[in-house]
C-alpha cells in the first residue's frame, strides 16, 4: 500500500510540476506508437505488394514462354514434315500450315515462313526468284568483308497477304541479328529467337519492334546429313505480348519486355497505364532459347491504405482522449493540491487563533480588572461604580463588535470613533467633527483607541465641551510617518477647566492602559478652552496581526 501511496504521489507530483508537458508527452508517445504501427502497416502492404508483384512477372513470364512454346512446336513439326521433303513446293507448304489449325493470329505471329539454304553460284529450285536474284543476294559481304557462305532467302510465307509479300526473297543471313540466331539454332537444334529487328512486314520507315523463332530442317543423303533450310515464324513483340497476356488478365500494371537487358534501345514491347509507378521488378525469362527480361511495375500510390488510415484515426483519437483525461486529472491534482495547501494553512490558523484568542482574552481580562480596580478607587457610592464600569464595559463591547465584524482584521480609524461619538452626535445641541484619512489599525491598538475615545467623550459630556449648547468636539489624525498615525482630540466651548484639580479615572486610563497598549505616550493638556488629547499610534502591517487567511480562489485552467 506505502508503495501504491508512493507511486500516486509522485504521478500526481509530475502532473503538477508539468500541467502541460505530462499531457502533451502522452499525446506525443500515443501518436509515436500510432506512427510506428502505420509504417508496420504499410510496410507490410508494401510486402504484400511486392509478392503480387514477383508472381504477376511469373505469370506473365510463364504466359510468354507457354506462347512461345506453342510456336515452337508448330515449327518443330514443320521441321519434322519438311526434312523428309525431297523438294518444299509452294502446295505442299501451304498444305502443311493449312493442316496446323492454327488460330486466326497464328498465336500472336505474322504467319509462318519457309527459308531455303541457297549455295553460291546455285539456285533452289523451289526458289520463284530463280538463281538470278539469289546471285545477288550472296554478293552481299558478312561483317569483317568476307563473303557468305551462302543466302537464306525467304521462299513461302503464309498467310498469303500484303505484308507478308514485302518480306518474299530477302535474304535473312545477311541481318546479323537474323543470322545470329539461325546459327545457333543449327547448332542446338532446336528452336531459337532473334533480338530485337525491325521486321520487313512493317511499312517503311517504321520502328516498331519485331523479332523472329528459326527452326533448322536437316536432310540425309548419300553424302551425310546437311542443313535444308529455315522453318520460321516472325512476331510483332507488341502483338506477341498482347496475346500471351489474353488468359492473364493482369490488373493496372506496367509491363515491359526487353532483349537481354533492361534498357531503352532494347525494349521490345510495352503495356503502360496513366499515373505514375513504383519500384519495379524484373525477371529473367528464356524464349524460345534467347535470353528476355521482363520488367514488371505497380502503380505508385501516395495514399494510405484501409486499415493504416482506420489505424491512424483511432491512434489519433485515442492520443486526444488520453491526452484530455490527463488533462483533466492535472487540473484535479492541481485544484486537490490547492486545496490541501489551504486545509494546512487553516490547521495553522486555528491553532493561532486559538493562542491568539487566549491572549485577547486574557488581555481583555486583565483591561477588565484594571478598569474595575480603577472604578472602585475613584467612586464614592455604588451608584457611581455601577454607572461608571458599565459605559466602560459598553465602550469596551462596541470596539469587541467592530473587531467581530472585521473578523478580529485590521478596523478603520473612523469606524471606531464614529462607534464611540455616535451618542453625541445626534443631538443639534453639539458640533462634533471627525475628519482624517482611512487608515487601518491593529485588534488591540483598536480597543485601546476606543477606550480612550469613550473615556474622552465620557469626560466632555460630564465637565467639558459636551455639556453645553454649542460645544465642540473635533477628532482629527493623519500620517506622520509611514507606520503612525496622529490623533488629536480638541474640545472647545465649555467650561472653563479649573487650574486646581484632581487626577480622575479617565487621566489613569488614558495615560496608563492606553499608553501602554499603543507603546507611545499620550499627552493630555487641559487648557482654559477645553480638553486636548495626542495619541501617537502605530499602524501595524496585516501579517503582524492577521489569523485569518481566506481560502485561495482555484486557479484557473491552463
Amino acid at each position: 500500500m506505502q508503495k501504491i501511496g508512493g507511486s500516486r504521489s509522485s504521478t500526481k507530483r509530475w502532473l503538477i510540476r508539468y500541467p502541460r508537458g505530462v499531457p502533451v508527452a502522452i499525446f506525443l508517445l500515443v501518436a509515436a506508437i500510432t506512427t510506428l504501427s502505420v509504417y508496420a502497416i504499410e510496410r507490410g502492404e508494401s510486402q504484400r505488394a511486392e509478392a503480387e508483384l514477383h508472381n504477376e512477372a511469373d505469370s506473365i513470364a510463364s504466359a510468354l514462354e507457354r506462347r512461345a512454346n506453342t510456336s515452337s512446336a508448330y515449327l518443330r513439326a514443320g521441321s519434322a514434315l519438311l526434312a523428309t521433303l525431297d523438294q518444299v513446293t509452294e502446295a505442299r507448304f501451304s498444305r502443311f500450315v493449312s493442316e496446323l489449325r492454327l488460330d486466326v493470329d497464328y498465336g500472336g505471329a505474322e504467319g509462318i515462313g519457309w527459308a531455303t539454304i541457297v549455295q553460291p553460284g546455285k539456285a533452289a529450285a523451289s526458289d520463284p526468284l530463280g538463281s538470278a536474284r539469289s546471285a545477288r543476294r550472296m554478293a552481299s559481304p558478312m561483317a569483317g568483308g568476307a563473303a557468305q557462305p551462302y543466302t537464306v532467302s525467304v521462299t513461302f510465307l503464309q498467310p498469303d497477304t500484303e505484308r507478308n509479300r514485302r518480306a518474299i526473297g530477302y535474304d535473312m543471313y545477311a541481318d546479323p541479328i537474323r543470322r545470329a540466331a539461325m546459327i545457333e539454332a543449327q547448332r542446338t537444334e532446336r528452336p531459337t529467337a532473334s533480338g530485337k529487328v525491325v521486321l520487313l512486314h512493317e511499312a517503311p520507315g517504321s520502328s516498331s519492334p519485331g523479332f523472329l523463332i528459326y527452326m533448322p530442317v536437316f536432310a540425309a543423303d548419300e553424302f551425310g546429313r546437311h542443313l535444308k533450310g529455315f522453318i520460321y515464324s516472325p512476331f510483332n513483340a507488341q502483338d506477341f505480348l498482347a496475346s500471351a497476356l489474353e488468359l492473364e488478365r493482369p490488373g493496372p500494371i506496367g509491363i515491359k519486355l526487353y532483349d537481354r537487358e533492361a534498357a531503352p534501345d532494347h525494349l521490345l514491347a510495352a503495356i503502360t497505364h496513366s499515373g505514375s509507378f513504383g519500384p519495379a521488378y524484373r525477371e529473367a525469362v528464356t524464349i524460345a532459347n534467347h535470353p528476355w527480361i521482363v520488367e514488371v511495375e505497380s502503380p505508385r500510390t501516395t495514399s494510405l491504405s484501409g486499415l493504416s488510415m482506420v489505424t491512424l484515426i483511432f491512434g489519433l483519437l485515442v492520443a486526444s482522449l488520453l491526452m484530455l483525461v490527463v488533462r483533466m486529472l492535472t487540473q484535479q491534482a492541481i485544484e486537490d493540491e490547492a486545496a490541501l495547501h489551504w486545509f494546512e494553512e487553516q490547521a495553522s490558523i486555528r491553532n493561532s487563533l486559538t493562542r491568539e484568542l487566549n491572549h485577547r482574552v486574557k488581555n481583555t481580562l486583565a483591561n477588565v480588572l484594571s478598569i474595575i480596580a480603577l472604578t472602585r478607587r475613584r467612586a464614592t457610592n455604588l451608584d457611581e461604580f455601577a454607572e461608571g464600569l458599565d459605559g466602560r464595559i459598553r465602550a469596551l463591547s462596541a470596539t469587541h463588535d467592530l473587531l467581530t465584524q472585521s473578523d478580529w482584521g485590521a478596523t478603520l480609524i473612523r469606524a471606531v470613533v464614529d462607534a464611540e461619538l455616535a451618542p453625541y452626535v445626534q443631538t443639534e445641541e453639539h458640533h462634533v467633527t471627525i475628519s482624517g484619512p482611512d487608515i487601518p489599525l491593529a485588534p488591540n491598538d483598536a480597543l485601546s483607541l476606543g477606550l480612550a475615545i469613550h473615556e474622552l467623550a465620557t469626560n466632555a459630556a460630564k465637565y467639558g465641551s459636551l455639556t453645553r449648547p454649542g460645544g465642540e468636539v473635533s477628532v482629527e489624525w493623519d500620517l506622520i510617518a509611514p507606520n503612525l498615525v496622529r490623533l488629536q482630540w480638541q474640545e472647545r466651548g465649555g467650561p472653563p477647566v479649573k487650574a486646581e484639580r484632581g487626577r480622575g479615572f479617565g487621566t489613569d486610563l488614558i495615560e496608563k492602559i492606553v499608553a501602554n497598549e499603543l507603546d507611545n505616550p499620550v499627552h493630555l493638556v487641559f487648557g482654559e478652552q477645553g480638553v486636548t488629547c495626542t495619541m501617537t499610534i502605530p499602524v501595524r502591517q496585516p501579517t503582524a496581526f492577521a489569523i485569518r487567511a481566506p481560502r485561495p480562489p482555484q486557479p484557473p485552467p491552463r
